[in-house]
Protein backbone atom coordinates (compact mmCIF):
# COMPACT_ATOMS: atom_id res chain seq x y z
CA UNK A 1 0.00 0.00 0.00
CA UNK A 2 1.36 3.40 -1.00
CA UNK A 3 1.42 6.07 1.69
CA UNK A 4 1.66 9.56 0.21
CA UNK A 5 3.63 9.58 -3.05
CA UNK A 6 6.53 7.45 -4.30
CA UNK A 7 8.66 8.28 -7.35
CA UNK A 8 10.51 6.11 -9.83
CA UNK A 9 12.02 6.35 -13.32
CA UNK A 10 12.46 3.79 -16.09
CA UNK A 11 14.06 3.82 -19.54
CA UNK A 12 12.20 1.94 -22.28
CA UNK A 13 12.57 1.68 -26.05
CA UNK A 14 9.73 2.51 -28.42
CA UNK A 15 10.21 2.61 -32.19
CA UNK A 16 14.01 2.45 -31.69
CA UNK A 17 13.90 5.56 -29.50
CA UNK A 18 14.89 5.75 -25.84
CA UNK A 19 12.01 7.02 -23.71
CA UNK A 20 12.38 7.92 -20.05
CA UNK A 21 9.27 7.36 -17.96
CA UNK A 22 8.99 9.41 -14.78
CA UNK A 23 6.45 7.67 -12.56
CA UNK A 24 4.67 8.99 -9.49
CA UNK A 25 2.86 6.32 -7.46
CA UNK A 26 0.15 8.16 -5.55
CA UNK A 27 -1.93 6.84 -2.66
CA UNK A 28 -5.49 5.77 -3.37
CA UNK A 29 -6.87 6.52 0.08
CA UNK A 30 -9.46 9.27 0.36
CA UNK A 31 -7.28 11.16 2.86
CA UNK A 32 -4.60 11.63 0.16
CA UNK A 33 -6.97 12.70 -2.63
CA UNK A 34 -6.05 16.40 -2.46
CA UNK A 35 -2.35 15.52 -2.72
CA UNK A 36 -2.97 13.19 -5.64
CA UNK A 37 -4.81 15.91 -7.57
CA UNK A 38 -1.67 18.04 -7.79
CA UNK A 39 0.15 15.24 -9.64
CA UNK A 40 -2.40 15.08 -12.46
CA UNK A 41 -1.20 18.45 -13.74
CA UNK A 42 1.63 18.07 -16.21
CA UNK A 43 1.13 14.30 -16.57
CA UNK A 44 1.00 12.69 -20.01
CA UNK A 45 -0.57 9.48 -18.72
CA UNK A 46 -2.16 7.84 -15.70
CA UNK A 47 -2.84 4.31 -14.48
CA UNK A 48 -6.17 4.06 -12.66
CA UNK A 49 -6.00 0.93 -10.48
CA UNK A 50 -8.69 -1.01 -8.65
CA UNK A 51 -8.50 -4.29 -6.71
CA UNK A 52 -10.46 -7.14 -8.30
CA UNK A 53 -10.98 -8.68 -4.84
CA UNK A 54 -12.56 -5.49 -3.41
CA UNK A 55 -15.67 -4.21 -5.19
CA UNK A 56 -15.60 -0.95 -3.25
CA UNK A 57 -12.41 0.05 -5.10
CA UNK A 58 -14.20 -0.56 -8.41
CA UNK A 59 -17.24 1.40 -7.27
CA UNK A 60 -15.05 4.45 -6.58
CA UNK A 61 -13.50 4.49 -10.06
CA UNK A 62 -15.90 7.05 -11.52
CA UNK A 63 -15.01 9.55 -8.80
CA UNK A 64 -11.25 9.10 -9.26
CA UNK A 65 -11.58 9.27 -13.05
CA UNK A 66 -13.55 12.51 -12.78
CA UNK A 67 -10.78 13.93 -10.57
CA UNK A 68 -8.08 12.89 -13.04
CA UNK A 69 -9.81 14.44 -16.03
CA UNK A 70 -10.77 17.59 -14.18
CA UNK A 71 -7.19 18.32 -13.08
CA UNK A 72 -5.23 17.15 -16.15
CA UNK A 73 -4.95 18.07 -19.81
CA UNK A 74 -7.71 16.65 -21.99
CA UNK A 75 -5.30 14.44 -23.97
CA UNK A 76 -3.87 12.54 -21.02
CA UNK A 77 -3.75 8.79 -21.68
CA UNK A 78 -5.50 6.78 -18.97
CA UNK A 79 -5.20 3.03 -18.52
CA UNK A 80 -7.64 1.19 -16.26
CA UNK A 81 -6.02 -1.68 -14.36
CA UNK A 82 -7.75 -4.47 -12.52
CA UNK A 83 -5.10 -5.58 -10.05
CA UNK A 84 -4.86 -8.97 -8.33
CA UNK A 85 -3.39 -8.29 -4.92
CA UNK A 86 -2.75 -10.68 -2.03
CA UNK A 87 -3.82 -8.68 1.01
CA UNK A 88 -2.35 -8.75 4.48
CA UNK A 89 -4.60 -10.40 7.06
CA UNK A 90 -5.39 -6.98 8.53
CA UNK A 91 -7.05 -5.92 5.28
CA UNK A 92 -8.94 -8.81 3.81
CA UNK A 93 -7.61 -12.29 4.47
CA UNK A 94 -8.56 -13.60 7.88
CA UNK A 95 -5.73 -15.23 9.83
CA UNK A 96 -7.13 -18.81 9.72
CA UNK A 97 -7.64 -18.56 5.95
CA UNK A 98 -4.16 -17.16 5.44
CA UNK A 99 -2.68 -19.96 7.53
CA UNK A 100 -4.36 -22.55 5.32
CA UNK A 101 -2.87 -20.92 2.23
CA UNK A 102 0.60 -20.82 3.78
CA UNK A 103 0.34 -24.49 4.76
CA UNK A 104 -0.57 -25.34 1.17
CA UNK A 105 2.44 -23.45 -0.14
CA UNK A 106 4.72 -25.09 2.43
CA UNK A 107 3.44 -28.51 1.39
CA UNK A 108 4.20 -27.69 -2.23
CA UNK A 109 7.74 -26.67 -1.27
CA UNK A 110 8.33 -29.91 0.64
CA UNK A 111 7.01 -32.08 -2.19
CA UNK A 112 9.06 -30.21 -4.80
CA UNK A 113 12.17 -29.49 -2.77
CA UNK A 114 14.51 -30.54 -5.57
CA UNK A 115 12.60 -29.07 -8.49
CA UNK A 116 12.88 -25.39 -7.54
CA UNK A 117 11.28 -24.05 -10.70
CA UNK A 118 8.35 -26.43 -10.47
CA UNK A 119 7.87 -25.51 -6.83
CA UNK A 120 7.80 -21.80 -7.65
CA UNK A 121 5.39 -22.30 -10.53
CA UNK A 122 3.06 -24.38 -8.38
CA UNK A 123 3.14 -21.80 -5.59
CA UNK A 124 2.14 -19.12 -8.09
CA UNK A 125 -0.76 -21.27 -9.27
CA UNK A 126 -1.91 -21.71 -5.66
CA UNK A 127 -1.81 -17.96 -5.08
CA UNK A 128 -3.57 -17.13 -8.34
CA UNK A 129 -6.25 -19.72 -7.59
CA UNK A 130 -6.80 -18.16 -4.16
CA UNK A 131 -7.09 -14.69 -5.66
CA UNK A 132 -9.54 -15.83 -8.34
CA UNK A 133 -11.67 -17.42 -5.63
CA UNK A 134 -11.82 -14.01 -3.93
CA UNK A 135 -12.58 -12.08 -7.11
CA UNK A 136 -15.47 -9.64 -6.64
CA UNK A 137 -15.16 -7.74 -9.93
CA UNK A 138 -15.43 -9.67 -13.19
CA UNK A 139 -12.97 -8.88 -15.96
CA UNK A 140 -15.91 -8.09 -18.23
CA UNK A 141 -17.01 -5.33 -15.82
CA UNK A 142 -13.61 -3.68 -16.05
CA UNK A 143 -13.64 -3.96 -19.84
CA UNK A 144 -17.12 -2.42 -19.99
CA UNK A 145 -16.11 0.51 -17.75
CA UNK A 146 -13.04 1.14 -19.92
CA UNK A 147 -15.07 1.11 -23.14
CA UNK A 148 -17.67 3.46 -21.69
CA UNK A 149 -15.06 6.01 -20.63
CA UNK A 150 -12.55 5.63 -23.47
CA UNK A 151 -9.79 4.01 -21.41
CA UNK A 152 -7.23 1.31 -22.15
CA UNK A 153 -7.80 -1.80 -20.01
CA UNK A 154 -5.60 -4.53 -18.59
CA UNK A 155 -5.59 -6.90 -15.63
CA UNK A 156 -2.34 -7.29 -13.70
CA UNK A 157 -1.03 -9.20 -10.69
CA UNK A 158 1.03 -7.38 -8.08
CA UNK A 159 1.92 -10.76 -6.55
CA UNK A 160 3.24 -12.50 -9.68
CA UNK A 161 4.09 -9.28 -11.61
CA UNK A 162 2.00 -10.51 -14.56
CA UNK A 163 1.33 -7.66 -17.02
CA UNK A 164 2.77 -5.03 -14.65
CA UNK A 165 5.56 -3.97 -17.02
CA UNK A 166 3.23 -4.32 -20.00
CA UNK A 167 0.82 -1.83 -18.42
CA UNK A 168 3.49 0.88 -18.30
CA UNK A 169 4.82 0.08 -21.77
CA UNK A 170 1.37 0.03 -23.41
CA UNK A 171 0.50 3.36 -21.79
CA UNK A 172 3.80 4.83 -23.00
CA UNK A 173 3.16 3.51 -26.52
CA UNK A 174 -0.23 5.23 -26.60
CA UNK A 175 1.38 8.49 -25.44
CA UNK A 176 4.04 8.10 -28.13
CA UNK A 177 1.35 7.48 -30.76
CA UNK A 178 -0.39 10.71 -29.76
CA UNK A 179 2.92 12.56 -30.03
CA UNK A 180 3.46 11.18 -33.53
CA UNK A 181 -0.05 12.22 -34.56
CA UNK A 182 0.42 15.74 -33.20
CA UNK A 183 -2.15 15.38 -30.43
CA UNK A 184 0.43 16.40 -27.82
CA UNK A 185 2.29 19.69 -28.26
CA UNK A 186 5.83 18.57 -27.43
CA UNK A 187 6.93 22.19 -27.04
CA UNK A 188 4.55 22.60 -24.11
CA UNK A 189 5.91 20.84 -21.02
CA UNK A 190 2.51 21.21 -19.35
CA UNK A 191 1.51 18.19 -21.46
CA UNK A 192 4.01 16.04 -19.57
CA UNK A 193 6.38 15.68 -22.53
CA UNK A 194 9.99 16.85 -22.27
CA UNK A 195 12.55 16.55 -25.05
CA UNK A 196 16.02 15.18 -24.39
CA UNK A 197 19.02 17.52 -24.03
CA UNK A 198 20.08 17.05 -27.66
CA UNK A 199 16.96 18.86 -28.89
CA UNK A 200 16.97 22.62 -29.37
CA UNK A 201 13.99 24.52 -27.92
CA UNK A 202 13.88 26.49 -31.16
CA UNK A 203 13.64 23.36 -33.30
CA UNK A 204 11.55 24.10 -36.42
CA UNK A 205 9.94 20.68 -36.25
CA UNK A 206 6.20 20.82 -35.85
CA UNK A 207 4.61 19.11 -32.81
CA UNK A 208 4.01 15.44 -33.47
CA UNK A 209 6.38 15.08 -36.42
CA UNK A 210 8.60 11.99 -36.52
CA UNK A 211 11.73 14.13 -36.36
CA UNK A 212 10.55 15.95 -33.28
CA UNK A 213 11.65 13.10 -31.03
CA UNK A 214 15.10 13.02 -32.62
CA UNK A 215 17.29 9.99 -33.13
CA UNK A 216 17.45 6.67 -31.37
CA UNK A 217 18.93 8.21 -28.24
CA UNK A 218 16.26 10.85 -27.73
CA UNK A 219 14.08 10.69 -24.68
CA UNK A 220 11.01 12.48 -23.46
Amino acid sequence: MTIGVEFGARMITIDSKQIKLQIWDTAGQESFRSITRSYYRGAAGALLVYDITRRDTFNHLASWLEDARQHSNSNMVIMLIGNKRLHSNSELILLPERSVLLRKLELVKRLCDVLTYFSTATAVIEIEYDLEARREVKKEEGEAFAREHGLIFMETSAKTAANVEEAFIDTAKEIYRKIQEGVFDINNEANGIKLGPQHSPSSPNSPGSNQALGGSNGCC
